[in-house]
């Protein structure tokens, strides 16, 4: 089985590339899950076209013991297996300890073994690298690690972080970062910038999306691009990214930058902001 997580920055487009890769994965007869492990629970929407229950949800309402699989893993398009950690309630409990009740809950129901998987993938998000969002990394759970990020500061700080999470448990051999995914949606669009932040880190751009009307779009109708629309050039796309990573063999310990390094990388992205901002007025 192949199992990989994908982090980013909350609002950075992952759960967008989770749902449409893993729809893209199934249509080659290949048997995929999600698992999201955001609080908000939205991983999955795209793919059920509505929010499911949340494991947490039914943890809480009939404890371990009673729990069933089909009560807490949903099928969705293209015949995608979907499954949410949800969270506490507001201002009460750790978020990340939903992600780790998931994950116990997942494996003692036999969801990993049972439902025959060829992919497997965690969707988490990565503001903060705390032990419950960290989850995924340990104990062999994926072989690898994919950020989203797009071209602006905060975006590429937040990636740099979660790769210091990952060098912690790549250095000991649990899991190791495949790559760099740039979602092309910021004000600065400028993948160069992007294609250095992972060289530095010793990683590489498995797959660039463009900005495209169509993501929003579909999001409204609650559905994936590649059933919205699965003609189009940006589904082909989200098929290659998809594609790449289940293809990858490139993987890396990672170097994360130092800070002065993450300063170099945003006064490249101010001045081309500068730029845009000079052109636009000078229209």
């Amino acid at each position: 089985m192949r199992k990989f997580c994908v982090y980013g920055k909350g609002g950075i487009g992952k759960s967008t590339m989770v749902s449409n890769i893993a729809v893209a994965l199934a249509e080659n007869s290949q048997r995929v899950m999600v698992v999201g492990c955001d609080p908000k629970a939205d991983s999955t929407r795209n793919i059920i076209g509505k929010r499911i229950p949340t494991i947490l949800d039914a943890f809480r309402e009939k404890g371990p013991g009673r729990m069933k699989l089909e009560e807490i893993v949903f099928v969705g398009f293209n015949g995608v297996y979907c499954a949410e950690s949800g969270g506490p309630e507001p201002g009460i409990g750790c978020a990340g300890r939903g992600v780790i009740t998931a994950a116990e809950m997942l494996a003692r129901l036999g969801a990993f073994d049972d439902l025959d998987l060829d992919v497997l993938i965690y969707d988490v998000l990565g503001d903060v690298v705390c032990g419950g969002f960290a989850m995924p990394l340990r104990n062999g759970l994926v072989d690898d690690v994919y950020i989203v990020t797009t071209c602006d500061s905060m975006s590429i700080y937040a990636a740099n972080n979660i790769c210091r999470g990952i060098r912690r448990f790549a250095v000991r051999g649990e899991v190791l970062l495949g790559g760099i995914i740039y979602n092309g949606r910021s004000v600065v669009d400028e993948p160069s910038i992007i294609d250095g932040f992972a060289g530095r880190l010793g990683s590489q751009v498995v797959g660039r999306m463009p900005m495209n009307d169509l993501i929003p779009r579909s999001e409204i109708h609650h559905k994936t691009v590649i059933e919205y629309a699965p003609d189009s050039n940006i589904a082909e796309t989200f098929k290659k990214i998809g594609k790449a990573i289940v293809e990858n063999r490139k993987k890396a310990v990672p170097e994360p930058l130092s800070d002065e390094e993450l300063n170099e990388i945003n006064r490249e992205v101010e001045d081309l902001f500068r730029e845009k901002t000079l052109a636009r007025q000078s229209a």
